[in-house]
C-alpha cells in the first residue's frame, strides 16, 4: 500500500489525487456551515467529495465526503472495492507482527500557527441536520492515553460545540477510551487528549479500527504507521501531554473533565435517526495549533459513516473470523445496514461449517445484529443476490438461530436496557450439494466484440 511512498500523506494531496480522477467537485459559492453546508453535501452523497472553498464569517474551507464513495476510497488504498477490506486486514497482519513505534517531534505542519487563546467558533464546524443540538466534529481523531501504562489510543467521537473552548461528547461504554477515563475519573484527574482534525486515512482506519483488531494493550498509531510506509509523526502539545498527529490541519488540546456532564444532543447518527439530548462527557479546550492554511474535514452522518466504518471493521472482523474458522472467504456489510448485518462467504465443507462462522462474527464484533452466511457463488455485495440466497437455500425451521439478551448497540432506537436479541442465517446449500441447487448460467461475451448502437 505504502502511501508515503505515493504521497497520499495528507488533505492536500487527497483533493489533488480527488481532482486528477475527476473525484471532486469545489463549491465556490459562499455557504454557511449551519444546515446549508449538510444540505448541499447530501446532494452528492455517494458520489464526488465536495470541497466548499468559501465559508460565511470563516477563513478556511471544508471538504466533506471523503469516505463516501467506497471504489473512491479504493482507490487511495490503490485497491478495488471488493478487495479493499483483504488489503486492510493484511495491513492490520503485518502491524501485528511487527509495530512500528511513531516518531515524535516538536514542529510540524500541524502547529505552524499555535493558539494559546482557542476560540471554536472560530473554526468551520458544520451543524448538518436540522434536529441536531449544535455544530459537531464527527470525523477528527482523539489520541488520549491509558493512565497506568502510557499506552496510546485513537478513537472518533461526535463532539458538539458548546462554548469558545468547551466540547460535549459522547463515550462508548465498552470503548477503551471510557476505560481510561472511569480509571482517571476514581483518581479526580482529568483525562488529557488530543483532537486531529483532516487526518491521513492510515490514522482514520487506526482511530476506527474495532476492538478485537485492536486490543487495548496494544498502541494503535503502528496501524497508521503500516498503511503509510513509514513511522507515523507526532508532535509534542502545547497544553497536555499528549500527542497530536503532525500531518493533521488542526490539533485541538484539552482535558475530559472528571465529575462533570453537561447536555449533548441530539445528533442525526449512522442509523438514521437522532440520538438522544442527554448529560454527557464534558471537554475543555486549552490550546489549538493549525497549518497556515488548513482544511477542515468534517463526516456527512448516514452513507459516509457507514461506508468508512464498514471498510475498517470488515477488515478487522475478517482477520477474526478466518483465524477461526478457514472456510470464511470474505465479509462485507449489507448495504445500509453497517453496522448491525455482516454478511459471510465459505467454501462449506461440513453443515457445521456456517454456524462456526455465526459464532465467531458475533465474538468479533460486538454490535453486530444479524450475521448472514453464504456459498461463494453469492455475490455478497449484491443485496439482492444474498436475498435471493436466504429465499432458495435457508431452511427457517433449523437454519436460522436467535441469540436472546445479547448487548446491543444504544444508537439504535429499538434496543432497551442496552440489549437486543442477535440472529444467525444459515443461508447456503445443505451437503451433499444437490443437482437442484445449481445456479443457472449463461455464456460470457465481451461487449466490444459487437455492433451495438446506444451502448
Amino acid at each position: 500500500m505504502d502511501l508515503a511512498a505515493r504521497g497520499l500523506t495528507d488533505m492536500q494531496r487527497y483533493i489533488e489525487f480527488l481532482e486528477a480522477g475527476n473525484h471532486l467537485v469545489r463549491v465556490r459559492s459562499e455557504i454557511d456551515q449551519d444546515f446549508e453546508l449538510a444540505g448541499i453535501a447530501r446532494r452528492f452523497e455517494g458520489e464526488k467529495a465536495v470541497l466548499f472553498e468559501n465559508i460565511k464569517g470563516q477563513d478556511y474551507p471544508v471538504l466533506i465526503g471523503l469516505y463516501w464513495n467506497r471504489p473512491m476510497v479504493a482507490k487511495i488504498f490503490g485497491t478495488t472495492s471488493e478487495r479493499l477490506p483483504f488489503v486492510l486486514s493484511d495491513e492490520i497482519a503485518a502491524w501485528r507482527e511487527a509495530p512500528v513505534d511513531p516518531v515524535i517531534c516538536d514542529s510540524g505542519p500541524a502547529n505552524e500557527v499555535i493558539e494559546t487563546d482557542p476560540d471554536l467558533y472560530r473554526l468551520p464546524i458544520p451543524h448538518h441536520a436540522l434536529g441536531d443540538g449544535g455544530r459537531y466534529l464527527t470525523s477528527s481523531v482523539v489520541i488520549t492515553r491509558d493512565p497506568d501504562t502510557g499506552v496510546r489510543n485513537l478513537s472518533i467521537h461526535r463532539m458538539m460545540v458548546t462554548g469558545k473552548r468547551r466540547f460535549t461528547l459522547l463515550l462508548e461504554e465498552l470503548g477503551h477510551v471510557m476505560d481510561y477515563y472511569k480509571r482517571a475519573e476514581a483518581r479526580g484527574e482529568p483525562l488529557e487528549i488530543t483532537v486531529s482534525n483532516g487526518v491521513d486515512v492510515g490514522a482514520h482506519l487506526a482511530a476506527a479500527s474495532p476492538a478485537s483488531a485492536a486490543p487495548i494493550d496494544t498502541d494503535e498509531l503502528g496501524i497508521a504507521s503500516q498503511v503509510l510506509g513509514e513511522p507515523a509523526r507526532l508532535l509534542r502539545s502545547q497544553t497536555v501531554g499528549v500527542e497530536g498527529l503532525a500531518n493533521a490541519q488542526f490539533v485541538i488540546e484539552g482535558r475530559i473533565l472528571p465529575g462533570v456532564r453537561e447536555p449533548e444532543g441530539p445528533y442525526a447518527e449512522v442509523t438514521g435517526y437522532y440520538a438522544s439530548r442527554e448529560d454527557r462527557w464534558v471537554m475543555e479546550v486549552t490550546a489549538i495549533t493549525r497549518r497556515k492554511a488548513p482544511i477542515f474535514h468534517s463526516i456527512l452522518s448516514g452513507l459516509e459513516v457507514r461506508q468508512a466504518y464498514s471498510s475498517v471493521a470488515e477488515a478487522g472482523v475478517f482477520g477474526r473470523i478466518r483465524s477461526q474458522v478457514p472456510e470464511v472467504k470474505a465479509v462485507h456489510f449489507s448495504d445500509g445496514s453497517v453496522p448491525y448485518n455482516l454478511v459471510v462467504e465459505v467454501d462449506k465443507t461440513d453443515e457445521d461449517t456456517p454456524r462456526r462462522a455465526i459464532d465467531a462474527a458475533f465474538e468479533s464484533l460486538a454490535f453486530l445484529k444479524t450475521v448472514t452466511v453464504v456459498d461463494s457463488d453469492v455475490d455478497i455485495f449484491s443485496i439482492a443476490d444474498v436475498e435471493w440466497a436466504v429465499a432458495t437455500r435457508c431452511r427457517y425451521e433449523h437454519d436460522v438461530i436467535t441469540i436472546p439478551d445479547a448487548i446491543g448497540h444504544r444508537l439504535n432506537p429499538m434496543v432497551e436496557n442496552d440489549r437486543w436479541t442477535r440472529m444467525g442465517i444459515d443461508a447456503t446449500v445443505p451437503l451433499p450439494r444437490e443437482a437442484k441447487y445449481e445456479r443457472a448460467k449463461m455464456q460470457d461475451v465481451d461487449l466490444s466484440d459487437y455492433d451495438i448502437s446506444g451502448h
